[in-house]
């Protein structure tokens, strides 16, 4: 997920819109701290749930990035109330499907991943003593990694997008 998002971020420029869809833990936040790295922006990117909307301003020179969760926003109006600059950020706006009305040309990034039950790849494989929680030396920092596959859709949209976006 981090690694797409430093590739896009590397072709991405001011006035250029992201929408993100994927359930609770898809992966939006690791893309978007990708995005941010390809961009050479200011960070930590965190999900900006609680303020709505963080900006990171480049360090390299390029555009910032606008980091949007939309999640508790109604329409739209509420978003434009924030007054965000649009034109001259890279805007990477989650849960901003059927919020954000965009015009000209925009990506749309779909996240799915499985859940439940069924969600294990390989479930009549032969997990034996692999399946333990690893403890002290042994033990593994996971809070970066995926422990189940994930699909990612991207779909460009307008003449920005139309020779593709990450060919």
């Amino acid at each position: 997920m981090h690694d797409v998002g430093v590739r896009l971020g590397r072709v991405l420029a001011a006035g250029d819109l992201l929408i993100l869809t994927g359930p609770l833990g898809a992966g939006k936040t690791t893309l978007t701290r990708g995005i941010g790295e390809g961009l050479g922006v200011r960070g930590p990117v965190q999900s900006p749930t609680f303020v709505i909307a963080r900006t990171h301003p480049s360090l390299v020179g390029g555009a910032p990035l606008v980091h949007v969760d939309a999640y508790r926003l109604a329409n739209s109006d509420e978003l434009e109330d924030l007054d965000l600059d649009f034109e001259a950020s890279v805007v990477v706006a989650e849960w901003g499907a059927g919020v954000l009305e965009p015009t000209g040309s925009w990506i749309e990034i779909e996240i799915e991943r499985p859940t439940g039950a069924g969600a294990d790849p390989d479930p009549d494989a032969d997990r034996g003593d692999e399946a333990a929680e690893p403890t002290g030396a042994a033990a593994e920092d996971w809070s970066e990694a995926l422990v189940e596959a994930r699909r990612m859709t991207l779909t460009g949209h307008g003449p920005r997008w139309a020779g593709g976006i990450l060919s």
